[in-house]
């Protein structure tokens, strides 16, 4: 009995506790299988507002001058002063460098003197030529008395009563002061030519005593416009050789920035520039802007490329030669193109509007970007089928396409897409 209660007993306790599994199994409740819903994807939305608007072009471009001017000496000299140094800005007529004025003036004064006596030597020749006329005025009565003289002695010879050496003496007088006539005619006849050569020299004396005027007052080397002091290559006391750089500046107004245009927008820009009057631009110094015009196309290109030089409108004092500058260029105009971000658009050819809680894909052609007045950059698109006022989705979804459901929410400010 002992034995058997032994074996039993553990299939007992085995079927019971089947039994009450049973039991609990029959007896549990019913669960519905759970529903499937879609899930709602949280998008921000803003409205489409077809207009004009002018994608922009971002370009590097280096300010530069074709009017750097250098100041040279205008003569050997030594310095005398130095009144600006590198990065000064100068006004028109301000001093730049001043040369001795020891090493200009002797030689002023040398020309001068001899101005003074070739001055006097045609005074002389004047009074010389009037002289001569008064003279031989006498000379030629003289010489009519000594003709006189010889008919005489001629008309007593042939009545044999004058002698033949009283003869001879008569002709020799005559003779003499035909030749003393004769002298003084030559003397006024080379009054002319004598008076050009002292008066050619005298022009000869007064340019060189013009051009030493001229190098005296260019020795003080000014400034000949506003400007900026870009380099001084002397200090006092230098000695300096003419046509030697002294100093070196630009002005102001003269400034322009280089910058390369890409080929694909050559044509563009040039038709644009000649429709609308020049293209306008705007680069970044510091925390300022700075208005910029297209002003032309350089003369040479290649096939990277040609490079644009663009007027400085305002805030050239801001500017330096050699500067880098990163500037937006306005292309020309066009329609019905609607701002957007960046994020907004798909392949660069897709975005999508919201239509009836669901994305509907949109074909778009893509203009270019631009910077909004806040300072973000947006893309500039263009579709018929966008109308004024259709909910565009501005959030980006990495598995966006037709028919996802979406669900508009407050967006962050709008993009400013009020500037043309």
């Amino acid at each position: 009995m002992r034995v058997a209660f032994k074996i039993l007993l553990p299939i007992l306790m085995i079927a019971v506790a089947v039994g009450v599994f049973r039991v609990l199994k029959s007896t549990r409740p019913e669960q519905e299988p759970p529903a499937v819903q879609e899930r709602v994807w949280r998008v921000a939305v803003m409205a489409a507002e077809p207009r004009r608007l002018s994608p922009e072009l971002e370009l590097y471009g280096r300010v530069e001058t074709p009017d750097l001017l250098k100041a040279t000496a205008a003569a050997n000299a030594f310095v005398a002063e130095v009144a600006v140094r590198e990065g000064d800005r100068v006004d028109a007529g301000q001093v730049l460098v001043r040369l001795d004025p020891r090493d200009f003036l002797p030689r002023i004064a040398q020309v001068e003197a001899e101005v003074e006596d070739l001055q006097a030597q045609i005074a002389s020749e004047q009074h010389r030529q009037e002289a001569d006329r008064r003279a031989l005025e006498q000379e030629q009565v003289l010489l009519q008395i000594a003709r006189d003289a010889v008919a005489r002695q001629q008309r007593l010879k042939t009545q044999n009563v004058g002698a033949e050496q009283a003869l001879d003496e008569a002709e020799q007088a005559e003779a003499l002061q035909a030749l003393a006539v004769s002298n003084r005619e030559m003397d006024m006849a080379d009054h002319p030519s004598r008076l050009r050569a002292l008066e050619a020299r005298l022009s000869s004396a007064r340019a060189r005593l013009d051009a030493l005027r001229l190098e005296y007052e260019r020795s003080t080397v000014r400034a000949p416009y506003d400007g900026i002091v870009t380099g001084v290559a002397v200090t006092v006391g230098d000695q300096v050789s003419q046509g030697a750089v002294l100093a070196r500046m630009f002005a102001l107004d003269s400034l322009q920035v280089r910058a390369r245009i890409p080929a694909p927008y050559q044509g563009e820009l040039i038709r644009g520039g000649a429709e609308n009057g020049g293209l306008q631009a705007v680069a970044s110094v510091g925390d300022e802007s700075l208005r910029l015009e297209l002003d032309r196309l350089a003369g040479e290109a290649d096939p990277s490329g040609v490079d644009g030089l663009f007027r400085v409108l305002d805030g050239a004092d801001t500017l330096r030669l050699g500067q880098i500058l990163s500037l937006r260029l306005k292309r020309p105009a066009r329609e019905d193109a609607v701002a957007v971000p960046f994020g907004a658009v798909y392949g660069g050819d897709r975005l999508y509007k919201l239509q009836q809680g669901r994305l509907q894909g949109v074909n778009v052609e893509t203009l270019g970007s631009r910077i909004g007045a806040d300072g973000r950059e947006q893309l500039l698109v263009r579709a018929e089928a966008l109308q004024a006022g259709d909910p565009l989705v501005v959030t980006h979804l990495p598995n966006a396409m037709d028919g996802l459901r979406v669900e508009p929410v407050d967006a962050p400010a709008p993009l400013e897409a009020s500037r043309p």
